[in-house]
């Protein structure tokens, strides 16, 4: 659709794609980075921001919403929103839309494929008021009509002015739809509806006027046909340019509203960082939305309490970057060489600010990776630390427990586009292994062991033992050591070593080697030799008692349990209580979480968890979404406890 509205507007070739910058995009056939495409149109530049519509890139969509100022919902006249469409396709769309009307964005829609042989404009308009009117059906109206010739959309009437555009048949009845927007206009603006009750035919300018002000209200959500040949383009771009609010008359972020300066042209400079992206020819771009005053080139800034200097300011259109003078309050633009985190301020050193960052999605599917090769090892760190700047939803962890590394994603179309990235953006292979969940041992009662190291071999040879008393504490309990022994039989000098060998064989575990936890150990009796004992000579003694009693004694092993918060259309909530029941979850109740959505609290082994990300998108159509905190660790059922291997070594 955005190729389409620039081939009317004569900036791209029909059919020139503009926003596909990756390879892998090519390969999915769809977009997985936020893409911007400068327009001019009747002396008006406009940025169209294209985020991907997949739910795996929602941290991109994030930034198009802090970015955009107002949004344009594409729709197809052959997959219908609302209940009419399938809840695969549309469930999305309307979280897309929720999550725009929380964030103040005017909407409008565009109804494509109205070229198509089964398309109807009257069946879309129903569906679209169904899904996306909120209970306000009249809140979605229609500014243009499709004008059919042989059955084929040819052009477009504009409901307000009764102009054409590409038009040459007769035109359908416009009288009805066009009263409905008129009363939906002036039903926003008090004059105008004093006007309209009192008889008075409202003029072009008035009508206008009123659209552009219940846009900017967020209470009017414009609907217009378009071709895939770029038939009702023009009407969408002569849309954007005259009804949608302008940069000027969006709300500022607090800090920003409340500095006396103002955000003109003149003013102390503020942006914020909306994206990062890696260039092979000039390195880091960074995409930044300028909120006041005008970014320069070569202009002294403080970035992040850092002082920096605009290395080169451009503007992207697709692959290309050209160079652009500058960059006023309300534009967007990139800035190369540029040391910035996603969301951080750009702003005057003589008059620094600093603007709140968005929510981004937290990543919640682990993907444990290993390094191809001992080069793959090297560049490992530098790579991952240029990729987590360009994409600030994916996080590395060097679990201390598994000795894993695990790559965190949003999901499983994210986490291909990242070891694809890292493969061939940064030259870095890795496979995948599985995952493995940090699991603990205790001891499910008491037990006593024996640590003996008597060693000669020539010289001072290794003398130490150690008899030490294990009890298990209460879940949490951490570890205790408790010195009971008398009458010197350890020296004191000797005791920190027995503590240092438990609390090392502790975490190296004993028997299938996972960590033991919340244990009392207690130094109750041992001997030492006046020249062969040593502080290492103790550490292996107490290591070898404990080992002793882990022998005697039976081991429980412990799991991870989290605490997980579910949030969901009602309509799912049942089933979604059934999964969270297969887990072996415990649901701790429901809450009210909106209109037609709930949450819903459980505690969840961890193990069950590490593919819930993907599994309760499947399950809710997209939709539902969750939230996980460490909670504690419990005793895993024997009879899965028997089934879970060892783990690897680090």
């Amino acid at each position: 659709m955005a190729a389409g509205a620039l081939s009317r507007a004569g900036r791209v070739s029909e059919g020139s794609t503009v926003s596909d910058h990756e390879e892998i995009e090519h390969q999915q056939q769809r977009s997985v980075r936020l893409a911007l495409v400068p327009v001019e149109w009747r002396g008006v530049k406009i940025n169209l921001l294209d985020p991907p519509g997949h739910a795996d890139f929602a941290g991109e969509l994030r930034a198009a919403l802090h970015a955009a100022d107002a949004a344009v919902f594409v729709v197809s006249a052959t997959d219908l929103p609302g209940d009419t469409g399938s809840p695969e396709q549309t469930s999305p769309t309307l979280a897309l839309w929720r999550e725009c009307a929380a964030a103040g964005l005017p909407r409008a829609i565009a109804v494509t494929h109205m070229d198509a042989a089964r398309a109807d404009f009257d069946e879309v308009l129903t569906a679209c008021r169904q899904a996306f009117g909120e209970g306000h059906p009249d809140s979605v109206q229609p500014v243009d009509l499709p004008v059919r010739t042989d059955g084929q959309v040819r052009g477009t009437v504009e409901l307000l002015s009764g102009e054409t555009h590409g038009a040459a048949a007769p035109l359908p009845p416009t009288e009805p739809a066009r009263e409905q927007l008129v009363e939906a206009i002036a039903g926003e603006d008090d004059e105008l509806m004093e006007r309209y009750l009192g008889g008075e035919t409202l003029d072009g300018a008035a009508l206008a006027r009123g659209l552009h002000g219940a846009l900017g209200q967020d209470t009017l959500h414009p609907v217009l046909p378009v071709t895939e040949d770029g038939t009702g383009a023009v009407d969408l771009l002569d849309l954007i340019v005259t009804a949608f609010p302008p940069p000027t008359e969006r709300p500022l972020p607090e800090p920003l509203a409340a500095r006396p300066q103002g955000t003109g042209p003149d003013s102390p400079l503020v942006a914020q960082v909306i994206q990062n992206t890696g260039d092979q020819y000039v390195g880091r771009l960074s995409l930044v939305r300028v909120l006041a005053g005008t970014l320069l080139p070569d202009l002294g800034v403080q970035v992040a309490g850092a002082e920096a200097r605009v290395a080169g300011l451009t503007s992207p259109f697709g692959k290309l970057q050209r160079a652009v003078p500058h960059a006023p309050a309300g534009d967007l633009a990139c800035v190369g060489k540029l040391t910035a985190q996603v969301g951080d301020t750009l702003c005057d050193p003589a008059a620094p600010l600093t603007l709140p960052r968005w929510e981004l999605p937290e990543p919640l599917l682990p993907v444990a990776v290993r390094a191809r090769s001992r080069s793959d090892e090297d560049k490992l760190a530098q790579s991952l630390a240029r990729l987590t700047a360009e994409d600030p939803t994916v996080r590395a962890e060097q679990n201390p427990d598994t000795h894993q590394l695990v790559l965190w994603c949003t999901g499983e179309a994210h986490a291909g586009v990242v070891l694809h990235r890292l493969a061939e953006q940064y030259g870095v292979q890795l496979d995948q292994v599985d995952y493995q969940v940090a699991l603990r041992q205790t001891f499910a009662g008491p037990a006593t062991g024996h640590g003996r190291l008597v060693k000669q071999s020539g010289g001072h040879g290794q003398y130490a033992i150690c008899d030490l008393q294990v009890e298990p504490l209460p879940a949490g309990g951490g570890f205790e050591f408790v010195d009971r022994v008398v009458g010197g039989a350890v020296p004191r000098h000797y005791v920190p070593s027995v503590e240092k060998g438990v609390r090392a064989q502790l975490a190296n575990g004993v028997g299938n080697g996972y960590p033991l936890v919340d244990l009392r150990v207690t130094l109750l009796d041992g001997k030492a030799h006046s020249v062969d004992s040593s502080d290492a000579a103790f550490q292996t003694a107490a290591a070898l008692a404990l080992k002793d009693a882990a022998g005697q004694a039976s081991l429980r092993l412990l799991e991870p349990v989290a605490e997980v918060g579910v949030l969901v259309p009602d309509e799912y909530l049942g089933a979604v209580f059934n999964d969270l029941s297969g887990r072996r979850g415990r649901v701790l109740g429901t809450e009210a979480a909106g209109p037609g959505r709930s949450l819903l609290r459980a505690e969840v082994p961890e193990l069950e968890l590490s593919r819930y990300a993907v599994e309760l998108r499947a399950l809710t159509h997209g939709t539902g979404s969750f939230t996980r905190a460490p909670l504690r660790y419990e005793p895993m059922p024997p009879a899965l406890a028997a089934k879970v291997p060892a783990p690897e070594p680090g």
